[in-house]
């Protein structure tokens, strides 16, 4: 049995022994249980495991279902929503039994990242940085090891010091990736796009990390800072010329922003392409094939960019 798991009266299954009655899954995520069970009963969500006697028992997978609900409203996201952004995301991300050993490799990592921000150790978390991205390609290493910590840290903040080490971490990943950043900025791309975070709907390390995301050998990815006008972009487009802009938000939508993209479309001289979860849920709203959306997962980002690109390039 592990230290924080308990066993209720009615389970008599060993391999119920990992499993966490309500009030600790309250403590460890900072939800309620009374907004547990209704996240359960209103909305489908967090199924848990029952005792013979009716209790709930949450596996660790649940948990991390609820911080994972905790994040998307935490985006704005309304919790009536959430259910079916989450099983679009397991349909697309659910790993086969051969990838449950990355994934542990990847919570390990993600642990030795936890550590050294609790220890607001630089030096050793500069050190574990380069290990992981000497081990895992760009993508993998943002995704699957350093954000999710990120994330989590982002959202946490209720207790002392948690503030801080979220900071910490923030700061020492927007340095790291500004660096790759400029490394990889004007080698002789074949294209280049111009990426713009939509108003108060992102941070800054998203945005840069998003950059890296999209660029490659064949795009050139040029940032524009935090809270730039939408409806100054047509102007910075003719200036610039690139190939396509890019609007990156890990926000819903909203009516008035609907509107804004499609009149932003109608103004630009270049294509109008939307990345982040923005994308996930706005192309039944925008209900304009002109307006292509390339998804959130980077992998996909790229490809989709890439092969946009070359079609445009091509007609």
């Amino acid at each position: 049995m592990s230290e924080s798991g308990t066993r209720l009266p009615g389970v008599q299954d060993p391999a119920l022994d990992e499993l966490y009655p309500i009030r600790e899954v309250a403590r460890l995520t900072g939800i309620n249980p009374v907004t547990l069970r209704a996240w359960e009963r209103r909305y489908g969500l967090v199924q848990p495991t029952r005792t013979e006697s009716g209790h709930r028992l949450y596996s660790l997978a649940d948990i991390e279902e609820v911080r994972s609900i905790l994040g998307w409203i935490e985006r704005g996201v309304a919790v009536s929503k959430v259910g079916k952004i989450l099983a679009r995301t397991q349909q697309t991300e659910a790993p086969p039994p051969s990838a449950r050993d990355e994934q542990g490799e990847w919570q390990q990592w993600q642990e030795r990242v936890r550590q050294c921000v609790r220890e607001f150790a630089e030096p050793k978390l500069d050190q574990v940085y380069g290990q992981v991205f000497s081990s895992y390609p760009l993508a993998v290493a943002f995704e699957q090891v350093l954000m999710p910590v990120w994330q989590e840290l982002l959202v946490h903040q209720g207790h002392f010091g948690q503030a801080s080490e979220w900071i910490f971490l923030d700061t020492f990943l927007r340095a790291r990736t500004l660096q790759r950043l400029r490394l990889t900025a004007d080698q002789g791309q074949d294209s280049r796009v111009v990426l713009v975070a939509i108003p108060d709907q992102c941070r800054e390390l998203e945005l840069q990390v998003t950059g890296l995301l999209l660029g490659g050998p064949q795009v050139d990815v040029q940032l524009l800072g935090l809270g730039e006008p939408l409806e100054e972009l047509s102007l910075v487009c003719e200036k610039l010329a690139p190939q396509a802009l890019v609007l990156f938000s890990n926000r819903p939508p909203v009516p008035a922003l609907i509107r804004q993209l499609k009149r932003l479309n109608n103004a630009l001289s270049c294509p109008l392409l939307l990345a982040g979860e923005l994308s996930e849920t706005v192309q039944e709203s925008l209900q304009s094939p002109e307006i292509v959306c390339l998804g959130s997962d980077g992998r996909l980002m790229q490809r989709r960019l890439q092969q946009y690109l070359a079609g445009h390039l091509d007609s």
